[in-house]
């Protein structure tokens, strides 16, 4: 049976460092007193250093924040439409970035059959993969799907659909792109739960090339759990003023719960101490947390993915593939690794890989 590799990866962010400058402003639309000084304390917590968008925060003479945009107005925030006119604006920006990173040669050009893109931030057609297709002069022949609206582990669902395709046809090459603006689906909002929920998300993009080249991290199998009775603890529905998102504070502990149960399920059986490397995405630090506890894993077993948190946030559906880029500089032959990421369902997209 043939194996499916994924030879490498690039990524990419906007040029626009928004972290503290949200902080800010998202610190003056909460009521003055506990709500502000909660607000300051999970931000602190958060592990987050910097996140990237589109949108370009400049600091007022008074101390607060405005973007050169003027996306996000008090008193006059953008409708979907408007949202989805930006999304269209900048995501073939970033997808260049990220497309050009990945450096493909002419040869790998021409040999690409597939095209694959995930995003649940914006939508709008011809899309995405046409752009991939002219922008990197594939031919337009390659075959083209688009995973939509499946959240943070439509990533793991790409690469399953990758390793499908070049386990049915071995010489298909699968170009797959995660791109996503989650900072287009800012809210007003006085709840303190919305805003703990935007304090998190951040705007990338990742460029992944597979194929039967045993070269890279060679993809051995998948799994999907669901949680029972947890689909209403993560749900994203297209609202009036942008995408709606509610993110339960009970995410964690559930998922926590769930690995102690089902962690061998996960790992195939193989103890978790043995697994080398862990590419779990950092939808947020009490998620990592309850990762590293419902698997027993030491501090350092998670490292890559809190470095991606604390650089980038989390950035959907790219993010894992940011953590899985990080492995790859670093990984050596033969260790034993695997990917998860968390999503609607509540459900868990797992990938086990080795390297080649």
């Amino acid at each position: 049976m043939t194996t499916a590799f994924i030879n490498r990866i690039a990524t990419a962010v906007p040029p626009h460092d928004v972290h503290h400058a949200f902080i800010t402003f998202a610190t003056g639309m909460l009521p003055e007193g506990t709500m502000r000084n909660l607000f300051r304390r999970m931000a602190r917590l958060s592990a987050i250093e910097h996140r990237y968008s589109f949108v370009n925060p400049i600091a007022t003479d008074d101390g607060t924040w405005k973007d050169a945009e003027q996306v996000y107005v008090p008193g006059d925030f953008p409708v979907t439409a408007r949202r989805m006119q930006f999304f269209e604006r900048f995501a073939p920006q970033l997808a260049h970035c990220a497309l050009d990173k990945l450096a493909l040669t002419e040869h790998e050009r021409a040999s690409v059959t597939h095209v694959i893109v995930t995003s649940c931030t914006g939508l709008y057609a011809p899309g995405l993969d046409f752009e991939v297709v002219k922008h990197l002069g594939l031919d337009t022949t390659v075959e083209r799907t688009m995973i939509g609206f499946m959240g943070c582990y439509a990533a793991i669902n790409a690469l399953k659909s990758a390793h499908h395709i070049v386990r049915s046809v071995p010489t298909a090459r699968v170009l797959i792109l995660n791109l996503e603006l989650c900072s287009l689906h800012f809210q007003e909002t006085t709840e303190l739960e919305q805003v703990l929920s935007f304090l998190v998300f951040a705007d990338g993009c990742a460029a992944t090339l597979v194929s039967a080249e045993p070269r890279g991290l060679a993809i051995d199998s998948f799994l999907a759990l669901q949680i029972p009775e947890t689909s209403h603890l993560i749900t994203w529905r297209i609202g009036e003023l942008g995408f709606d998102m509610h993110l339960s504070g009970q995410v964690p502990g559930e998922i926590g719960s769930a690995l102690k149960r089902l962690g061998r399920q996960v790992t195939r059986g193989i103890d978790p101490l043995g697994i080398d490397l862990w590419a779990v995405h950092p939808g947020g630090r009490s998620i990592l947390d309850a990762v590293e506890k419902g698997f027993a894993l030491p501090a350092s077993a998670l490292a890559d993915s809190r470095s991606v948190l604390a650089q980038f946030g989390n950035m959907s559906s790219a993010t894992v593939m940011f953590v899985l880029h990080e492995i790859m500089q670093r990984a050596e032959s033969g260790q034993q690794g695997c990917a998860m990421s968390f999503g609607p369902g509540l459900t868990a997209e797992t990938m086990l890989f080795h390297t080649a």
